[in-house]
């Protein structure tokens, strides 16, 4: 059917400066859904430093998805506090009582809100809205949804909206759905930026003219590279970097996700065998040695080379590594624009990386995703509304 494979088959292009090219664009079926997720109150937690908490109960919301997908490809945005996935209407009873499932699970383990809200594409449709796609080849084993027509915003809108929010939203009523969240794993250190600092950044085009966005989104991705170098050189995450975290209070958090059902004893008995086994790991990886047919250092590349550091849902949104002076005169072009009525833009410096690992069980398909530490892209929002707020006075 058509429609089931729509995305899996769907070209995929390999440049990111290419996602403002209207022509690689395509609308999405009107009878797929689109998933919305956030953490309600989530400033309020990342403040009380939960930013760990937060970000994990987001990849929950995308693995969740992607094990009951199997081999067929969903699309998905992570979004630091939340996720945006869209899925063929076969998945629509699975995905439900998945997403139902880890909103008890966030409650439950880590006394948070989840909102879960599902937008038939249809509904954007009809209020004159585009949800348009495009498939980005990041890694060999990473395909990236590219988002744009504004029906993602839209769709957000209405999970949020007093109004709506009834409508769209559903709510677990106590009741533990199953679900998989096998293959979502978080056992790095915070990752420190190359450069000195991390930053979070989200800018959206305030043009009119579709062609003129594009114009804008180019200027700013060109002036980063001007900024900041090639691609390589403002990469959040470098092998180098990367170090398995030996926290008990990380490793327990690991033992929530995949463990749920176990019992005190239990979870402090397995938080001692991961310790030795991560201890060995680590100290394989430190020496360079290989153990059986794991060799750590092309795992190491291909893990840089699979995260989602840039990504594009009808705003533009990256994580970049770089410097005082590198920031500062982004800042300088981005409020420059933003002055002259193109764009608006949030920001959240940090000095390093939360980076959150997807490995969907038997697809042959991972993805790591990457935020600031210490609040990220969720702050970067923060910031950015508040432009919105200041313009639109």
């Amino acid at each position: 059917m058509y429609t089931e494979n729509f995305y899996s088959d769907l070209l995929s292009f390999n440049k990111f400066i290419d996602i403002t090219d209207s022509k690689r664009f395509v609308p999405v079926p009107d009878d797929w859904y689109i998933l919305i997720t956030d953490i309600v109150g989530s400033t309020k937690a990342i403040e009380a430093g939960r930013y760990k908490d937060v970000n994990l109960i987001g990849a929950c919301c995308i693995i969740a998805i992607l094990n009951i997908a199997g081999d067929r490809e969903v699309p998905f945005i992570f979004g630091g506090d939340g996720a945006s996935i869209l899925i063929p209407p076969s998945l629509f009873v699975e995905a439900k009582q998945a997403l139902l499932g880890t909103q008890y699970f966030a409650k439950q383990q880590f006394d948070m809100d989840l909102r879960v809200g599902i937008v038939p594409v249809s509904a954007v449709m009809e209020a004159k809205y585009e949800v348009k796609i495009a498939k980005l080849k990041v890694y060999d084993t990473y395909n990236q949804g590219i988002f744009t027509g504004g029906g993602l915003t839209y769709a957000t809108q209405l999970t949020k909206d007093p109004a709506t929010a009834e409508i769209y939203n559903i709510k677990n009523i106590d009741i533990p759905d199953k679900v998989d969240f096998s293959g979502l794993s978080c056992p790095w250190q915070d990752i420190p930026s190359q450069h000195g600092e991390i930053v979070s950044l989200m800018v959206m085009a305030t043009v009119n003219d579709s062609q003129e966005e594009n114009y804008v989104y180019r200027a700013v991705l060109e002036e980063i590279h001007k900024i900041y170098g090639r691609s390589e050189n403002f990469h959040p995450v470098i092998p180098e970097n990367l170090r398995l975290t030996l926290k008990n209070k990380n490793i327990y958090r690991m033992i929530k996700i995949n463990d749920q059902h176990i019992n005190y004893l239990q979870k402090f008995l397995l938080l001692i065998v991961i310790k030795i086994k991560m201890s060995i790991d680590s100290f394989l990886r430190r020496v360079k040695r290989k153990l059986g047919n794991v060799d750590w250092e092309l795992m190491k590349n291909g893990l840089v080379a699979a995260t989602d550091y840039r990504k594009f849902d009808d705003l533009l949104r990256m994580i970049i590594s770089g410097n005082m002076t590198q920031r500062e005169k982004l800042v300088t072009y981005l409020e420059k624009n933003y002055q002259a009525g193109k764009l608006v833009y949030g920001i959240h410096v940090s000095d390093r990386v939360l980076m959150t690992c997807l490995v969907p069980v038997g697809v042959g398909r991972e993805v790591h995703l990457v935020d600031g530490a210490d609040g990220g892209y969720a702050l970067a929002a923060k910031d950015m509304k508040a432009r919105i707020n200041l313009a639109s006075k």
